[in-house]
């Protein structure tokens, strides 16, 4: 089974061509291929599968073998992967996931996907629809963690994220804190947890705890709902840059999330 060894902004993944169904238990493989220095290793899984209603299908399994809803990383990954191999080759096209039909613009270079723009949809800010316990928003609430209180805003851009505004990215404890808000009682599925620093009205500095994978060096849906968090509580602009440890993001907030980023291949290889 040949597979892509792919990865946006520095956040990792495996890429298969599953359209023949050939991956059977799709959570068990994710897990043994991601193990860091011990497999392939990533931060997740995508299949590309056959789609009855967009160019092609994407589905994404962590490293602990959880399947996300979507993932803006991955997804560029995806297109890349599909347009270069010839599955869908197209400048503008679609792609299903399990957070709905997202649609997608390439910029190519002699056969070379160089960057890609992802209509990511409308941010969802209800609880109901993050999910989260509680009834109406939680925007600008409070939130104790390990004896500390947190000013957090919560949404869903079709997986749930937690976003924190803090003073000092650098020294702020990502690895304690993200883990136990990710676990927390209020998130029903888990959540994703960001913490951004502000630069300014269109600038951000952003560092992410990603759902079943832990911090990683960039998370798609993660710049989005803090971009889109920050329009809301009025600290930011609705066209910003997103500084992630792995590189950078451009997002703008017109209605809908639209995300602009690179996806790069890093090798091919053979499962065994």
């Amino acid at each position: 089974m040949k597979f892509w060894k792919m990865h946006g902004l520095g956040n990792d993944f495996i890429v298969i061509d599953n359209r023949r169904g050939e991956v059977g238990t799709p959570s068990q493989l994710a897990e043994k291929l991601c193990r860091r220095r011990f497999s392939v290793g990533a931060d997740g899984l995508i299949l590309v599968e056959k789609s009855t209603v967009a160019d092609v299908k994407m589905r994404i399994f962590n490293a602990d073998g959880t399947e996300a809803e979507m993932c803006g990383n991955g997804i560029r990954c995806l297109v890349k992967y599909c347009y270069e191999n010839g599955i869908a080759r197209k400048t503008e096209l679609t792609v299903e996931t399990l957070a709905g039909v997202k649609k997608i613009w390439l910029e190519t270079t002699n056969g070379t996907v160089e960057s890609v723009k992802v209509d990511m949809g409308k941010p969802k800010f209800n609880r109901a629809d993050i999910p989260m316990r509680g009834t109406g928003q939680c925007v600008n609430e409070k939130l104790e963690v390990n004896g500390e209180e947190y000013t957090i805003t919560c949404l869903s851009v079709g997986n749930p994220h937690c976003v924190i505004f803090v003073n000092d990215i650098d020294t702020f404890p990502v690895e304690q804190v993200g883990p136990k808000i990710e676990h927390h009682t209020l998130f029903p599925e888990r959540t994703n947890v960001e913490f951004a620093q502000l630069l300014g009205r269109n600038e951000i500095t952003l560092r992410v705890w990603e759902r079943g994978c832990g911090e990683t060096f960039a998370c798609g849906t993660g710049a989005c709902a803090a971009a889109a968090a920050g329009k809301v509580v009025g600290k930011l602009g609705d066209r910003i840059i997103v500084h992630l440890r792995g590189g950078d993001l451009l997002i703008e907030y017109v209605g809908s999330l639209y995300m602009t980023g690179t996806a790069e291949k890093v090798y091919e290889g053979t499962i065994l």
